[in-house]
């Protein structure tokens, strides 16, 4: 199979500002083995591996934190540990805490007093289930992205910026890739959302707003910006209430108002927001303003507050209206009761917006193995794109993943004891991890790119992994 190559934006290495080259630069990514630990964090508490420290000071290259989201609220961190926050956790050399975002730090720490190293990779074995983690400040999958490119900077490989195979060591090195792996539903949310009945509103400060249901009762948000490129960029992403067929407008000042249906009674109620300064969205209260089904609603002028909702009753196949008043300092919406009345007017476009020559249209379908439920969004500019987080890390596939982890996929793992699995993934050209690599028997032809082990300084390890050119 012929790799796909790209271009990513480099810090130069020291070895690449003096014309020079290293060992190993010349071979592609997915060709390389790498020397690598299972459970980097526990150190000589759980096998033999010393500090995180040491083991990149002797040319480990991959490095595997598990995590766990218990406590995030009041940490505003992620917890490292094997089957519970601090367990198997061998702090000797290594940070005190168990928070996650030192052990981070650590990892760049030295990838900045070694810029000539060969790609690193830092792998977030996730314990927990993050997709029920309700928003940002729940310590949601944006959370954890923020972590990643706050930790490493310039030097991080961003997923969204690889198309294809990662290219040579040389043009990777001083870089630092991040990957997701363990709990499979929260890769698969990282890589796709579902719901049903979105809507989208866009401002002319480029804003955008989408809302919808899950099918189930929830409804959920996502707030992003409209780029030069006419991406949307996703920042922020919850759960704000329960209810069906929402629908937002949102006016050029960031405020916005949402409208939905009870999920169990034809009530309708709305919701005040405004979007912050780090393109979250700061919701006020719900509160019920009229019986019906199928909400919509529109800022009459952009730059004002003044708006225009038209539902249609539940009770016959008749459109009402509203005229309304946003009140942005109380966070409600006055009714006004005077003007209340049936309209032969259409209800509001739900599903897309326009502001200027900005166009955003938001629809659910099926993309390859993503369900028919996948929401998508569309510009004026760009094809259907799946709404979903920044890919900032890369996603693991592991032997017995659904499809969707499988698509797009360059990093494979499995146990190491599955030799099958690695030595076909390897002719695939994916970059193969095998996790519990505590033998040498375990070993493949070619060797896995990350025989990930619990004892890297064994003679049988070295021996191994110095015959395939390991690089550092």
């Amino acid at each position: 199979m012929t790799a796909v190559l790209f271009a990513i934006a480099v810090v130069p290495s020291a070895a690449a500002m003096h014309g020079n080259t290293l060992p190993g630069d010349d071979l592609l990514f997915a060709s390389a083995v790498f020397r690598a630990t299972h459970n980097s964090y526990s150190g000589d508490t759980d096998g033999a591996k010393g500090s995180v420290t040491s083991q990149l000071d002797h040319g480990v290259r991959f490095l595997e934190f598990d995590i766990h989201d218990n406590g995030y609220a009041t940490a505003a961190d992620y917890a490292v540990g094997h089957s519970s926050p601090g367990d198997l956790v061998d702090h000797i050399g290594n940070p005190a805490s168990n928070n996650l975002r030192p052990w981070l730090l650590t990892v760049a720490a030295w990838s900045a007093a070694h810029p000539d190293h060969a790609p690193l990779l830092v792998m977030l074995d996730i314990k927990d289930d993050l997709t029920d983690n309700t928003s940002y400040a729940a310590g949601n999958l944006a959370a954890l992205n923020k972590e990643l490119s706050d930790a490493f900077g310039a030097r991080l490989v961003l997923s969204k910026d690889v198309p294809g195979a990662l290219g040579t060591i040389g043009s990777l090195r001083g870089r630092i890739i991040t990957l997701l792996s363990g709990h499979a539903g929260t890769r698969s949310g990282y890589k796709a959302d579902s719901g049903a009945n979105p809507s989208v509103a866009i401002n002319a400060r480029g804003q955008v707003v989408e809302v919808h249901d899950s099918g189930a009762g929830a409804l959920w948000y996502w707030s992003g910006t409209y780029g030069t490129d006419g991406r949307v960029t996703w920042l922020r992403h919850g759960r704000y209430d329960s209810g069906t067929t929402p629908a937002v407008a949102l006016n050029d000042n960031g405020f916005l108002v949402e409208v939905h249906k009870s999920q169990s009674a034809s009530t309708l109620w709305y919701h005040v927001g405004q979007v912050t300064a780090d393109g979250d969205i700061a919701w006020s209260p719900s509160h019920q303003y009229d019986t019906g089904i199928l909400p919509s609603i529109a800022f009459v002028n952009p730059t004002s507050n003044t708006l225009k909702e038209i539902h249609r009753s539940q009770s016959q196949n008749q459109n009402w209206f509203w005229d309304a008043t946003l009140n942005t300092s109380a966070g409600t919406v006055a009714w006004n009761s005077a003007t209340h009345a049936t309209t032969s007017d259409p209800r509001f476009p739900t599903n897309v917006s326009v502001s200027g020559t900005k166009r955003v249209t938001v629809s659910t379908g099926a993309d390859g193995p993503a369900p028919a439920s996948t929401l998508h969004y569309t510009t004026d500019r760009i094809g259907s794109t799946r709404i979903r987080y920044q890919q900032v890390a890369f996603v693991e596939f592991q032997a017995g993943d659904n499809a969707l982890l499988e698509q797009g996929a360059i990093f494979y793992a499995s146990t190491a004891s599955n030799k099958s699995f690695i030595t076909s993934s390897r002719s695939a050209d994916k970059v193969v991890r095998g996790w519990d690599f505590d033998d040498a028997s375990l070993a493949t032809t070619p060797l896995a790119n990350y025989p990930a082990t619990n004892l890297p300084y064994t003679s049988w390890y070295a021996t191994l992994v110095t015959a395939a050119g390991a690089v550092q």
